[in-house]
């Protein structure tokens, strides 16, 4: 009798000891789950600019205030204002590039982050691109670069009247662009190509040449590095009359002598894939856009819209496909007055294809 007793018991408590073990765990209830944080942003900015300059901070601010959480650096080559400024002009890009490569290695946030986003603005795009393929400690997860010179410039910019950094800049260019000294101070020479040149551009320049992977002797890790980006999108201004030819945003080579410009996928740099662009375009993370207006004026809308498509927190996660433009459909995520809408290629034409993506501001 006892022992049916103790048995029935050592069931029942055995079964209410299951119970509580097996049923779902409770959070408290002031318990929340943490939101994914926005990776670090990094910003280079352009010829004549400077790291603290009013539109640079603002920029700096937008990109917060759209992804809140997010640290953004501004590049800088020196904490000094007229010298940042100064190196812009006049400087060895090899240098430089290795002075922010060490300067982002070892900062305390940046250094310490798994990854970051980067964004350049003219020829600060090129040189972000430099990072990525020369160091990428931390490694870069979207690179995006308004009115960049990644194909190279034909011609030098036009100087203001009273812009005498400017004005020594160009006469250098003018001089002697192949020669050492030249190459090894002046900074747009560096990444300056002459399609009807190339031997001496091959030979002699300092920059734009090995980071393009246009020598013979290819390196592997440019490729690597530039590959390993989720996303790479080229914005290029519709009506830039700054950079020669503006389609040098996208890697398109210009001849001005015959007036012909060859766009990127129909280069070798691309059917060969000398560094990694195929690779990229062949998982949909080459982006190729326009947006209106002349050489870096961006709208606070276009900034709204690459912050949120290119920075959050989600798209570090997960990049959606553009939809077609056929039905008039929005880029989802977007909710802008000015919105890009990709023309599919059977609307673009059979020659849709050797050209880059067609972007309309609706």
């Amino acid at each position: 009798m006892f022992a049916k007793v103790n048995l029935v018991l050592w069931l029942c408590l055995t079964a209410v000891a299951s119970a509580r073990w097996l049923r779902p765990m409770q959070l408290p209830a002031e318990a929340t789950i943490a939101k994914p944080t926005p990776l670090p942003l990094v910003i280079w900015h352009g010829l004549g600019d400077t790291y603290d300059a009013d539109g640079m901070n603002q920029t700096a601010e937008l990109a917060a205030r759209v992804n809140p959480g997010t640290y953004v650096y501004n590049i800088r080559l020196s904490n000094d204002s007229d010298t940042d400024r100064r190196a812009t002009f006049f400087g060895n890009l090899t240098e430089q590039l290795a002075q922010v490569c060490n300067d982002l290695a070892t900062h305390p946030v940046l250094g310490r982050a798994a990854a970051v986003n980067a964004m350049g603005f003219s020829q600060g795009g090129n040189f972000l691109r430099g990072y990525v393929e020369r160091c990428n400690v931390p490694p870069v997860r979207s690179l995006v670069t308004f009115g960049s010179q990644h194909g190279g410039i034909s011609s030098f910019q036009k100087c203001g009247p009273t812009d005498w950094l400017c004005k020594a800049a160009s006469g250098l260019l003018a001089s002697n662009t192949w020669s050492d000294f030249v190459q090894g101070r002046l900074v747009p020479a560096q990444y300056y190509r002459d399609p009807e040149d190339l031997d001496s551009y091959l030979e002699h320049s300092n920059f734009l040449a090995d980071i393009n992977n246009e020598r013979a002797r290819k390196n592997a890790t440019y490729k690597a590095n530039l590959a390993s980006l989720a996303k790479f999108a080229m914005i290029v201004f519709e009506d830039d009359t700054t950079v020669h030819p503006k389609e040098s945003g996208w890697f398109a080579e210009s001849n001005e002598t015959a007036g012909t410009v060859t766009l990127l996928r129909d280069r070798q740099i691309y059917k060969d894939d000398w560094l990694g662009l195929k690779a990229l375009d062949d998982k949909g993370a080459l982006e190729f856009k326009t947006v209106p207006g002349a050489h870096m004026a961006i709208s606070e809308e276009v900034f709204n819209a690459t912050f949120k498509k290119y920075f959050s927190a989600g798209s570090n996660l997960d990049f959606s496909s553009v939809p077609d433009a056929g039905g008039k459909e929005v880029e989802s995520g977007l909710d802008l007055e000015h919105s890009w809408v990709l023309v599919s290629p059977t609307q673009a034409g059979d020659t849709a294809r050797s050209r880059p993506e067609i972007w309309l501001d609706l």
